[in-house]
């Protein structure tokens, strides 16, 4: 599935972001971070990846909320040796100024879940091409990303991207800037739509005019819509849109709590997917390799990374679902909405970042010990302010104020942000209680 990729440059641009390329200091090591098209790893490549976390660092892995795999603890002075290696494995870009900008998020269900309106599995490979083979947008921020949504059952509509396609009835895509797909009546519509083959002719226009009109500090669509309304933005596209009230009027259909867990049914007949969720998020490489293991032994040899931090494997014939469900647990992951761990997303805290404030993961494992049914909708520990951990607005936060205490907020629905403190300087056993009142609990 991955094929070789050229030599890094020598000239890699700064940023906070870390990349394949550009390994990034942490209070454990360097953060290497494995850009996946598509979320798609082949068993070869998952093997690569875990020989390379053992070479080169303490063999700990991550799974992003953007469909990707990063390597933690990367050892000092092994940098370029680790990059090198998973060039050679074929996990690059195409070039190496590339490396960045390829945040393209699919559903992990893309061209096989039985409610896609559209397989966007091709037009992906297009515009990840797009980003790859025009140097401009090389120039793009490392966080800015675009979402192409097929309208599949299985698919992440809470993460806000610089450009959101979603398939609608009818051979078209509706789009929107800086936001989601609509779900709700008071959602922000689509801003317009346009026909299947016109796609990458929009992209590429929206990016060149990005690029024209962000100024200093507005390297985000969102940055620059503050300054330069959407409206202004479409009178200078020259691509043909669609703009009445089919489109105005159009909303995504939802998707169920939890679907990422368990197993699906997929489109092809015979066959369906098994989700599994790493526990807050980390892996192992002994764990990538027997997913790997797994992946051909029951399905076609591949994995599909998760933004919910998990994988997805497809392909399993309906008689071994059992079986494949069953070795996923055995090996440690979630596969339940049941289980507390499958519910709770924490960042790496204190034992990983310098600006973490509270150990979030050891103390996410001892809160998932401590609740009990009715279990919260979902808990998201975050060990400072920026909420690296998700992109996303989670029903509750517990932000760290010091070590083992939390402040915990619940934002008003639909609304991005922390939102207003139910509490404040709470201990585990006291923050445990108030996510089991009844009170505090909306409906999962």
């Amino acid at each position: 599935m991955q094929r070789p990729s050229p030599a890094p440059s020598t000239a890699i641009r700064p940023s906070a972001c870390p990349g394949l390329l550009r390994i990034v200091a942490s209070r454990d090591g360097g953060i290497c971070r494995i850009k996946l098209p598509g979320g798609r790893l082949d068993a070869v490549a998952a093997r690569a990846i875990a020989a390379a976390a053992e070479r080169h660092a303490d063999g700990v892995l991550e799974a992003t909320n953007r469909a990707n795999l990063q390597i933690r603890g990367v050892h000092a002075g092994a940098e370029a040796a680790l990059s090198a290696e998973l060039l050679d494995a074929g996990l690059g870009p195409r070039v190496a100024a590339a490396d960045d900008v390829r945040n393209l998020l699919l559903s992990p269900a893309a061209g096989i879940d039985p409610a896609m309106q559209r397989d966007v599995t091709p037009l992906a490979d297009t515009l990840l091409a797009l980003l790859q083979d025009n140097p401009r947008f090389h120039t793009l921020s490392a966080k800015f990303a675009i979402q192409l949504d097929g309208g599949e059952g299985l698919a992440m509509l809470e993460h806000p991207h610089d450009l959101w396609l979603s398939a609608m009835d009818g051979g078209h895509f509706a789009f929107g800037l800086a936001g989601c797909p609509p779900i709700h009546a008071d959602d922000q519509p689509a801003l317009a739509a346009v026909a299947t083959e016109q796609v990458p002719v929009l992209v590429e226009a929206l990016l060149n005019l990005f690029l024209d009109l962000a100024g200093e500090g507005q390297a985000r669509m969102r940055q620059l819509l503050e300054t330069t309304p959407a409206e202004r933005l479409l009178e200078q596209l020259d691509v043909p849109l669609q703009r009445d009230a089919s489109v105005g009027n159009w909303r995504r259909q939802p998707v169920q709590p939890f679907a990422q867990l368990g197993v699906c049914q997929q489109r092809q007949p015979g066959s369906c997917s098994i989700g599994a969720g790493f526990v807050l998020g980390r892996l192992d490489s002994r764990l990538l390799r027997a997913l790997a293991d797994l992946s051909e032994c029951e399905g076609d040899g591949t994995l599909r990374l998760t933004p919910w931090q998990g994988v997805l494997l497809p392909n399993i014939p309906n008689e071994r679902a059992d079986a494949v469900l069953a070795a996923l647990d055995d090996l440690g992951l979630t596969t339940s909405a049941e289980q507390p761990l499958s519910r709770l997303i924490a960042c790496s805290g204190s034992t990983g970042c310098a600006r973490g404030l509270a150990d979030t993961k050891g103390d996410a494992l001892r809160l998932a010990e401590r609740l009990q049914e009715p279990l919260p909708a979902g808990v998201h520990l975050c060990g400072c302010p920026r909420s690296c951990a998700a992109a996303h607005v989670a029903p509750f936060t517990l932000l760290a104020v010091a070590d083992g205490r939390y402040d915990l907020f619940r934002p008003p629905q639909r609304v991005a942000g922390f939102g207003q403190p139910l509490a404040r300087n709470l201990s585990l056993d006291a923050a445990a209680d108030r996510l089991r009142d009844p009170g505090v609990i909306p409906d999962a």
